[in-house]
């Protein structure tokens, strides 16, 4: 592994899949362009840790590909000063790009083992401004709401009341709707006052989300 060139490869990742898709948001990029995604996956898929496609990180669960993660980060308008609630935090690597472009990161994971390994990993790399939890991420994390935006890595079978709830006014949820299978569609939950509004982006794959407000087990 010591002749991989993580920097060259990170840059490769964001001309060659991100930007011809339309990730044009100048954050957004140069996020992608820091956070060593190889980090966030285990030691044998360092070689294809920023390749255009998902990898296994244990427990069934996946490290989205890039792309995916670039589009519902983008998808937040993050200006910097942002609280925002990730639910499932998985392997960490989302987090950690959202705490590189908001100032608060509160993720919730279904797995104790994924929660501590990305905890570790988030620690190494000296993000401070993440905190992460294991619990039913339908439920939202109460303690810190309301969230400027919330990005649920999960697809659901509806929209999760209790994330809405716990959405700031004018706030922003990226969650992935459609059936218990691998197939839904990535859509946009805009609150103002009492109004919902919803707008979908595009298809996509997405692990089911388990819990209360989500699918059964």
């Amino acid at each position: 592994m010591k002749d991989l060139d993580f920097e060259a490869m990170r840059k490769k990742m964001v001309e060659e899949q991100l930007i011809p898709r339309g990730i044009s948001e100048k954050r957004v990029l140069e996020s992608f362009n820091k956070v060593p995604r190889h980090e966030f996956v285990p030691k044998e898929l360092w070689q294809s840790a920023y390749n255009d496609y998902p990898l296994p990180i244990g427990g069934g669960q996946t490290i989205s590909q890039p792309y995916m993660v670039a589009l519902m980060t983008e998808s937040l308008k993050l200006k910097g000063d942002e609280r925002i609630l990730e639910v499932g935090t998985g392997s960490g690597y989302q987090a950690a790009i959202l705490a590189k472009l908001a100032k608060e990161v509160y993720s919730i994971e279904r797995f104790q083992d994924l929660a501590d390994t990305a905890k570790k990993a988030l620690d190494s790399l000296g993000y401070k401004n993440v905190k992460i939890k294991v619990g039913d991420g339908t439920l939202g994390w109460e303690e810190f709401a309301p969230y400027d935006g919330i990005i649920v890595t999960a697809g659901a079978p509806g929209i999760p009341e209790s994330l809405v709830n716990q959405l700031k006014d004018n706030g922003r949820l990226v969650i992935p709707i459609g059936g218990s299978g691998f197939g839904q569609v990535m859509t946009i939950v805009e609150k103002t006052g009492h109004a919902i509004r919803t707008s979908e982006i595009c298809g996509c794959m997405f692990v089911p989300l388990i819990g209360k407000e989500g699918w059964d087990r």
